[in-house]
């Protein structure tokens, strides 16, 4: 499974909030480094959609 984002996908960051928490219910926690680095995209990803919909807000 691929954690990079392809160009112009767009996932809303309600889904990437529950991707995160799946993550961290899985790993009860304690993150592997692959799960860690998984993590880091979908915090820089789901941060990108709350940007995005505060500008669609404004």
């Amino acid at each position: 499974m691929s954690t990079t984002p392809s160009p112009g996908s767009v996932r809303s960051a309600d889904d990437l909030n529950e991707q995160i928490r799946c993550l961290m219910l899985r790993s009860g926690g304690r993150l592997s480094a692959a799960q860690r680095r998984e993590y880091e995209v979908l915090v820089i990803e789901w941060s990108a959609a709350i940007r995005g919909e505060v500008v669609k807000a404004a």
